[in-house]
């Protein structure tokens, strides 16, 4: 709910590795304030791991607020360095790892879901680097999601073909329409083959949407993309299928996209549909022995601790009763309040209402995530 990344199940064993790591905060502070630890220990609630000093009383009732609030705020102290530390990790592993991986040459393929539309043998492996989609180049994982994007925006990509290549023999029966409203025009559900529409001269001057049922791979492999026939060299095809080359576009349904994925030095991945689910790296290892996912579980690895780190930081330091942050504003009331409301009944009272406040404001960020995720 309060983690900011998203990563897949496999890897939830982290979640409680570090959130026990997160949890342990510093004793040395206690010690610098000359209050005596009896002892600290970690307990589970559930599955939410916290943890609780035991401290000697007498010496901390005797100590000043500011001590106080120092001792009281060590463990959202703890947390918040681990945060920045790990934020920190992350944005330098580029550099940190640059001896060993390369980064800004492609996506690496990490795991190829089993059975996924790029399972196969024509599709990716691990180990493979996309360098392009379509006329889009990916340099990393981020240039894969902005390239996806921009596709799934933009018209259908088209492909110059030669006007000859618009063979009658290629026709599989008259197109037809769609539930959708879309065209086909391949009624044998082959895989091979795939309707493409363009636009054919008649007569002089009027111009009409054919389509044509061709063999995709041949027809789109090595072909420059384009958006019309001006971008082939020249105008639509004329009636007799001769002439420049013509611009195609795949006729597909709504939402459906024809794309080209560029893995060198394979052929071309050819996808119709949905972009396929893959894990990808921006490091490409440098040598052969190097492990794939090393980059991978160290940027898990900080992640997983920018996000419990963080977010304990926050949750403890909300004035809610039994965390923290009780403390924390107790402390404070007591050393900022003291010379305007001297009654300390008072001040109690102010200290009450606003935990008060605060355990209402957790609890209802509380509900609403797990009414989110019950949601989906």
């Amino acid at each position: 709910m309060l983690s900011p990344f998203h990563v897949r199940w496999q890897t939830t064993a982290f979640n409680r590795l570090f959130a026990y790591c997160a949890r342990i905060n510093p004793r040395a502070q206690y010690l610098w304030e000359q209050v005596r630890v009896n002892g600290f220990g970690i307990f589970v609630f559930v599955v939410y791991p916290g943890a609780f000093v035991d401290l000697f009383t007498t010496h901390l009732s005797i100590i000043s607020p500011v001590q106080q609030l120092r001792i009281f705020c060590a463990g959202v102290w703890h947390n918040f360095v681990l945060c920045v530390a790990a934020l920190a990790f992350l944005f330098l592993l580029p550099f940190l790892l640059l001896p060993a991986y390369s980064t800004g040459g492609g996506a690496l393929v990490t795991e190829v879901v089993q059975g996924s539309a790029a399972d196969g043998p024509r599709g990716l492996s691990v180990g493979d680097i996309v360098t392009g989609l379509e006329d889009c180049p990916v340099g990393g994982v981020e240039d894969w999601s902005r390239c996806l994007s921009r596709l799934a925006r933009a018209p259908q990509t088209g492909y110059c073909v030669p006007g000859a290549s618009l063979q009658p023999s290629w026709a599989h029966g008259r197109a037809f329409k769609r539930l959708d409203g879309t065209m086909d025009c391949c009624s044998n559900n082959s895989l091979t083959d795939l309707c493409f529409s363009y636009m054919k001269l008649q007569g002089k001057s009027s111009r009409e949407r054919e389509y044509a049922c061709m063999p995709v791979r041949k027809m789109v492999s090595g072909t420059q993309v384009c958006r019309a026939d001006g971008d082939c060299g020249g105008g639509p095809a004329r009636a007799d299928g001769h002439g420049h080359g013509v611009c195609v576009t795949p006729s597909l349904e709504n939402q459906t996209r024809f794309i080209r994925v560029t893995h060198p030095p394979n052929t071309h991945m050819l996808f119709v549909g949905y972009p396929p689910h893959l894990h990808l790296t921006n490091f490409l290892p440098r040598f052969a022995f190097l492990h794939l996912d090393l980059p991978v579980f160290l940027e898990t690895f900080c992640k997983y601790v920018v996000s419990l780190s963080g977010a304990l930081a926050v949750v403890n330091s909300v004035p809610c009763f039994a965390l923290d942050g009780q403390w924390m504003l107790n402390a404070l009331l007591e050393a900022t309040l003291v010379t305007v409301v001297t009654d300390r009944q008072k001040r109690e009272l102010i200290g009450f209402f606003l935990l008060l406040a605060g355990s209402a404001l957790l609890a209802a960020n509380v509900a609403l995530g797990l009414w989110m995720v019950t949601a989906r």
